[in-house]
């Protein structure tokens, strides 16, 4: 599922070049569960953005889903995001003027150029589908500002399960909820994956990757 060789991230701070990744390699087999762990730093995040074709700077190369992201331009880039990867951010980024359902139909009003659009019907129903995969169909006409926090996470992983991805990316899922609210999404990840998905998280807590399959330990950079 994912397959990166050499993979190196720098930037310039002020008079020198700071290393992000060094050289990284890295293969996730589909259908696994995986944490990384670091240091503030470390890496963590922008290992995440490159798997999933956000940052598209950095040497060496990185297949993901059978797509070799180099060879993509920004356009093919963003239509890789759409069909094969979710995303999960500690923030949420629900819009607080939708309900539920219709942060959710979000993703699929993007269609890459070319394609067919889903009529509103049809994914207002693929919307509530995968509602109820999270255990919120009943909340559906709900607005944020009237959900828990564990609740808006779970909304954010209905909306990251719209087009049906191989590949859930998620960086610090956790990081805003109580300690049930963040067992019951560590739980919906752990059933995802029983069911096919991949699963890449960025953790800095230990209940995370102590439900992971396998944890990745980066320091400055590298594969510890």
């Amino acid at each position: 599922m994912i397959s990166l060789r050499k993979v190196s991230k720098r930037f310039r701070d002020v008079d020198r070049d700071h290393v992000v990744l060094d050289g990284l390699d890295l293969e996730v087999r589909a259908g696994e569960f995986v944490a990384v762990v670091g240091a503030s730093g470390s890496g963590k995040s922008t290992l995440l953005y490159i798997v999933g074709g956000l940052d598209a700077d950095y040497d060496g190369e990185a297949e993901v889903a059978g797509r070799r992201l180099g060879a993509l331009d920004a356009r093919a880039r963003a239509a890789f995001r759409n069909e094969a990867v979710g995303f999960v951010f500690q923030s949420f980024n629900l819009l607080p003027a939708l309900p539920a359902v219709e942060n959710v139909m979000l993703p699929g009003l993007f269609v890459p150029k070319g394609r067919p659009a889903p009529s509103l019907p049809a994914l207002r129903a693929r919307a509530l589908d995968a509602l109820e995969e999270v255990g919120l169909r009943d909340k559906a006409g709900r607005l944020p500002a009237r959900l828990s926090g564990g609740e808006r996470q779970r909304v954010a992983i209905a909306r990251a399960l719209l087009s049906r991805p191989a590949l859930l990316l998620a960086d610090e899922p956790t990081g805003n909820l109580d300690a049930k609210s963040g067992d019951s999404v560590i739980a919906l990840f752990a059933g995802l994956v029983t069911r096919g998905m991949t699963v890449l998280v960025v953790t800095h807590e230990e209940r995370v990757s102590a439900a992971a399959g396998r944890v990745l330990h980066l320091e400055g950079g590298r594969l510890a």
